[in-house]
Formats: C-alpha cells, sequence, structure tokens
C-alpha cells in the first residue's frame, strides 16, 4: 500500500491514517456499512488510449457498452474476470464487476465493509489489479476523466448506511444526514479526488468521490459529516 511512497509521503500517509482510525473508533456505535464502485479504465500501453480503441481514432458512440457483452463491446473482459477471481482468492469482499458506460471502462464493487475495514479492502483490490493489468500488459488508470468531451468520467461512489439508518424510520435519519452532506460540499469535493472538476458536471449513494479518490479520507468524511459534525 505504501511502496510507492517517499519517507515524507509515508510518514504524512500513516498519520492520515492514524486519524481517520482514531474518527472510526469514536463511531463504533454506529455500525456504519460501506459499500465502494470503483470505476477505473484500461488503456492500451505506450499510446494512453482506451483499450479495444482504434489508434487515433474512436469507437461507436456510448450506448451498448454498459453491462455489455460481445467481442465488440466488451473490452478487456479477461482482465476484469481474473482481478475478481484474485480478489476472491486472497479474501477480499469484493461483490460484483460490471461494464461500465464508456468502452475498455469497467468497475468493481467492494462491501458491505465496516468502518475503516473499506479503506483496506479497496487498497489491496486496487492493488491486485494493478498487478493483473501489468502481466496483461494493459495499463491501469483510475483518472476521473480519461478522455475529453462526451466520454464517461471514473468514480468512486460510495454507498453508506448506519444502523439507525437501517432500522424502521432510517429515512427520517438519511433525509438528515443528505441535508449535512450539502451544508459541507465544497469541503467534500475538495477531497474527494484530484482532478475531479473535470468528470463533474453539475442517494444514499454518494456519486460525488472521483475514481482516484482516497477511500479513507471518503469514508472517514462522511461519518463525520453525518454523525459528529454539528451545523
Amino acid at each position: 500500500m505504501f511502496n510507492s511512497l517517499s519517507a515524507g509521503g509515508l510518514v504524512s500517509r500513516v498519520l492520515l491514517v492514524v486519524a481517520m482510525l482514531i474518527t472510526c473508533l469514536s463511531l463504533l456505535s454506529y455500525k456504519s456499512l460501506y459499500g465502494i464502485e470503483q470505476e477505473y479504465t484500461l488503456l492500451q500501453k505506450d499510446i494512453n488510449w482506451p483499450l479495444g480503441w482504434p489508434v487515433g481514432g474512436y469507437p461507436g458512440p456510448q450506448g451498448p457498452y454498459y453491462c455489455g457483452v460481445g467481442a465488440d463491446k466488451a473490452l478487456g473482459r479477461d482482465i476484469v474476470n481474473s482481478h475478481y477471481k484474485a480478489c476472491l482468492y486472497a479474501g477480499i469482499n469484493i461483490s460484483g464487476i460490471n461494464g461500465e458506460v464508456m468502452p475498455g471502462q469497467w468497475e468493481f464493487q467492494v462491501g458491505p465493509c465496516v468502518g475503516i475495514y473499506s479503506g483496506d479492502q479497496l487498497w489491496m483490490a486496487r492493488y491486485i489489479l494493478e498487478r493483473i493489468t501489468e502481466i496483461a500488459g494493459v495499463v491501469l488508470s483510475f483518472d476521473p476523466k480519461p478522455i475529453k468531451g462526451d466520454w464517461n468520467g471514473a468514480g468512486a461512489h460510495a454507498n453508506y448506511s448506519t444502523k439507525s439508518m437501517r432500522n424502521d424510520g432510517g429515512i427520517d435519519v438519511i433525509k438528515k444526514a443528505i441535508e449535512k452532506l450539502g451544508k459541507r460540499h465544497g469541503e467534500h469535493i475538495a477531497a474527494y479526488g484530484e482532478g475531479n472538476e473535470r468528470r463533474l458536471t453539475g442517494y444514499f449513494e454518494d456519486r460525488r468521490p472521483a475514481s482516484n479518490m482516497d477511500p479513507y479520507v471518503v469514508t472517514s468524511m462522511i461519518a463525520e459529516t453525518t454523525i459528529l459534525w454539528k451545523p
């Protein structure tokens, strides 16, 4: 998880994780659950162009690729399936995979996981995917907007609930949490992934996190805002 960081970056990373852990430990009684939908794009090596796209050109318009089947729609399924199986073997709580809106773009889901454990699971699932794509000779991108123009961006949507949200009358708790999240929109967006402004052009799923987001930051911020923060 830390092998690509400098010494200074490693210290900052460790301090960040410790801070997130302290936040999550203070929230144990709320029994927060997270499910993260990690989108990513497979790129052709050396040219950084989506897998299966003609070099210097574009495929047919978006529409048939989402959850599509067929050699002209599901570009890179062998990589995706290998990743899924490797995650299962490694004990990752991976719960699904699907082709995304843009050809060459895919998604896997991790969760439901309790608290900060979702961050651990996602980081390891990303690492395994990096190793699988390395073997396949394909470049993995978590860029939130890998292709300019009217092509789908990549996010990491965060599904979240507390015990009170899952109980009878939970819809009222959810509505209050959404109101709180709205009041801290700027702070969340600032922490939800570098380059995210290129993707967002504009439940209870927070669709704002970018594909390159830090799961420890996102999950702890959601819990902090909806539970601890007082407007």
